[in-house]
């Protein structure tokens, strides 16, 4: 028993304080060197005194440095268990259209995602998107307050309350009666003549400034729909805009540093998002999307859209020339209409001509944010739209500017079905509350750190 007390005691001792011990590990850069705790700033680091093979020690502590680096990043993938999909026709361009149509819409995708999951649903995050959403840049200032803790002349230490309460002054705004704050989302802060600062907890200085992307959003929209879900016995745990969530999902840290705009084309509408410098400067929704051209095909050739979507997937091309004239299918007839067919290049040409008018709508959007020519990685597309063959191709000629797909990343489990364009919403969602404290920057509770530090200790027990 004084053993096990001992050795547990000489891990906490030695991560205090710096020492220099030999390194007898032969597969170790560090062989035959004397190291110490000064070699190893910012990691996890174990030392071990005790009986067990080497092996195992090297398993064990390859585990902690993994969950680590889990902590320290906070990206935890998330494990994709179960999907539902309906066609919705009870929502129109974000609003609500058919109140019974959609509730049953919901509960139909939500009864397929906890079959294929085997597990009950209780509660949710809420992806809202329409015209009704609207984003605003605004700034909020405060004067550091008084802190016996410090004595400094150059003025006191910034806690996490003072970066709480200028982001609340950013809200301090006037806004249309029916409309509410959905997200605060920092862009940078200052500190007296100090700019561009991401995380200002622990500075020093006299007064602090907050730059912020505020979104905002149609209270009886959301109320609407959060109705809809709570008439299931469904709890919603968050409202999250879709535009920002499908760009959570998808874009690369250095684009938002360098400057990028997330276009997601959904059926009914757009979503854009511009980032640049690390934050959302720009975001706006268009009432068009992939459903325009469905209807196109539809009037064109006269036929059903549910019909027209299925031409649009199989046999349309966004480049018109890429297509064959040559190749041609039936098109479905009615009954009472004699049979007929169409070239693949033929509808393409519809198809072409409706995406070059979408594409330009958007090219409009970045131009008057005033962010076009910070557009250092160019626009990332992704939504059931950007699916479209040859789109990519078609968007470099239209817009000028490098283009990428964005599909959903650091997900596990059912892989194979959830990484199309289609899916980023639903996977920014799910993944929230981990984006969530990287947006705002402050977290109360830290209950990633608390769970690691769980985990780590019983693997320490394991040893000792």
């Amino acid at each position: 028993m004084k053993k096990y007390f001992i050795l547990f005691n000489f891990f906490f001792l030695f991560g205090q304080y710096d020492y220099s011990l030999t390194d007898l590990n032969s597969s170790s850069q560090y062989f035959e060197q004397s190291v110490g705790t000064s070699y190893f700033e910012n990691n996890v680091t174990i030392h071990y005194f005790g009986h067990f093979n080497w092996g195992l020690c090297r398993t064990r502590f390859g585990e902690l440095n993994t969950l680590y680096d889990v902590w320290k990043n906070q990206n935890l993938p998330v494990k994709l268990i179960g999907i539902g999909r309906s066609k919705t026709k009870g929502l129109k361009k974000g609003s609500i259209s058919n109140r019974e149509k959609l509730i049953d819409e919901i509960e139909a995708s939500i009864n397929a995602a906890e079959l294929m999951a085997n597990r009950k649903i209780d509660k949710i995050n809420l992806g809202i998107s329409g015209e009704f959403i609207r984003g605003i840049n605004t700034q909020g200032a405060i004067t550091i307050g008084n802190n016996i803790n410090n004595n400094s002349i150059n003025g006191n230490t910034i806690t996490e309350n003072d970066v709480k309460n200028v982001l609340d002054l950013t809200k301090a705004i006037s806004l249309p009666i029916d409309q509410d704050i959905l997200h605060v989302i920092p862009q940078e802060f200052k500190i007296d003549s100090m700019n561009s600062i991401k995380e200002p907890v622990g500075m020093t200085g006299r007064r602090l400034e907050a730059m912020v992307h505020l979104i905002t959003v149609t209270s009886a929209a959301i109320d609407n729909l959060v109705k809809c879900i709570e008439e299931l016995g469904i709890e919603v745990s968050e409202v999250i805009y879709q535009g920002l969530a499908s760009s959570l999902s998808t874009l690369y840290e250095d684009e938002k540093e360098l400057g990028v705009a997330c276009v997601d084309i959904g059926s009914t509408k757009t979503d854009i998002i511009i980032y640049c410098d690390g934050g959302v400067k720009f975001t706006s929704t268009i009432n068009i999307g992939s459903n325009s051209i469905t209807n196109d095909i539809a009037v064109m050739l006269q036929i059903p859209i549910s019909k027209s979507e299925d031409i649009k997937k199989k046999y349309t091309s966004a480049k018109a020339n890429l297509s064959s004239d040559e190749l041609k299918f039936e098109i479905p007839s009615m009954e009472g209409q004699v049979k007929r067919s169409i070239s693949e290049n033929e509808v393409s040409k519809y198809v072409e001509a409706r995406m070059i008018e979408i594409l330009d709508i958007i090219k409009n959007e970045c131009e008057q944010s005033g962010l076009k020519e910070k557009l250092t990685y160019g626009i990332v597309f992704t939504g059931g739209g950007s699916s479209l063959k040859n789109f990519e191709k078609l968007a470099k000629e239209v817009l000028d500017m490098p283009i990428r797909i964005g599909c959903p990343q650091n997900i596990s489990g059912a892989v194979e079905q959830a990484t199309t364009p289609s899916y980023a919403v639903a996977l920014g969602l799910a993944q929230w509350k981990i984006f969530k404290k990287q947006i705002v920057n402050i977290d109360d509770e830290k209950p990633i750190f608390k769970n690691k530090m769980k985990k780590i200790k019983s693997i320490i027990k394991e040893f000792f």
